[in-house]
């Protein structure tokens, strides 16, 4: 496997020397392409690295996409770590990793409060060891309208779904950058890319997690790091989180079911891949969303049912993913 990772460290390098030393964009932007194009044609699972034994801790294991992931990652022969508020839903994602053989630490964690977090990290680093892949997952949503949303609820919405992963990345990129390796996930949304009626608290959140995942790649790039970051852009999951949420035409913008969702944001961070948007179509519709006019814009997401997708929302009772 050692090959594999060869392969993955220069492809993702190279580039940034490339540029560097040719003053040509024209010749630089003919590279990346080539190399684009290059990648598309290979299969990921030749393309994959091998996690195997290394540590994996995700938060808001205790439930939905986050106890998939765990459990996929665990199939994968790493070590987990579960980070949730819920502590009993934390140790029913462990139960289901020790049934397949694999090392699992539970850590009962309030996200919105910054010194348990650096706590929790510690206490983490301490019995578990080094973290080598951070998926930051958790997230809560109120699904009202802005005067609908207590001061409380925006404040606690920031806190978990943007400013706990300052914090948990604070308390373990050092150690990554340190030994040169790692992997930082941040499971963002759609809704971090395009702003949606009746999420206006959840949008900002997603908006400023989006932002954080790509200025902390430009910053590990331009330092040489072989730290990756990977942020997944969903629409929504079918967990329970969005219950309620209707798509108008779901054969180009689906409500995702969860395991294939899992399974491509494996796949995802196996290859190394910067940004993902589930399902493809998003692609272009975000393309669309750079050239268009304001007001075609919003006839556009009328149309296709976005403006309206949280008119019947009605969540679950603990709105944590």
């Amino acid at each position: 496997m050692k090959w594999k990772h060869l392969i993955n460290q220069k492809v993702s390098t190279y580039w940034i020397e490339r540029i560097q030393q040719d003053t040509s964009m024209f010749s630089s932007l003919q590279f990346l392409g080539g190399i684009s194009i290059i990648l598309a044609f290979i299969p990921w699972s030749w393309r994959a690295k091998d996690v195997a034994g290394e540590t994996v801790l995700v938060t808001g294991a205790g439930s939905g996409i986050g106890r998939l992931i765990a459990l996929r990652f665990a199939r994968l022969g790493c070590r987990l770590v579960l980070w949730d508020v819920n502590d009993k839903g934390n140790e029913e994602t462990a139960k289901q990793i020790k049934a397949l053989g694999a090392y699992v630490k539970t850590y009962k964690i309030d996200l919105s409060n910054r010194d348990d977090i650096y706590s929790v990290a510690a206490k983490t680093k301490e019995e578990a060891g080094d973290i080598d892949i951070l998926v930051n997952n958790a997230g809560i949503v109120t699904g009202k309208k802005f005067l609908e949303c207590s001061d409380n609820m925006i404040q606690k919405t920031f806190e978990v779904n943007t400013l706990a992963h300052f914090w948990t990345c604070k308390a373990f990129l050092p150690g990554m950058m340190e030994r040169n390796h790692g992997h930082i996930v941040t499971i963002a949304s759609s809704a971090g890319y395009l702003g949606v009626n009746g999420l206006s608290d959840y949008c900002a959140s997603k908006f400023a997690a989006v932002g954080f995942d790509e200025s902390m790649r430009f910053e590990l790039e331009m330092m040489g790091k072989e730290v990756k970051t990977t942020v997944i852009c969903p629409f929504y999951i079918n967990t329970g989180m969005f219950d309620g949420a209707k798509t108008r035409w779901p054969f180009i913008l689906p409500i995702l079911e969860p395991e294939d969702t899992v399974n491509k944001i494996v796949d995802a961070v196996l290859c190394n891949q910067h940004i993902v948007m589930l399902p493809k179509s998003l692609y272009f519709f975000m393309a669309l969303k750079g050239v268009l006019p304001c007001k075609v814009l919003s006839c556009v997401c009328y149309y296709f049912g976005v403006s309206n997708v949280m008119d019947n929302f009605r969540g679950k009772s603990t709105k944590t993913d």
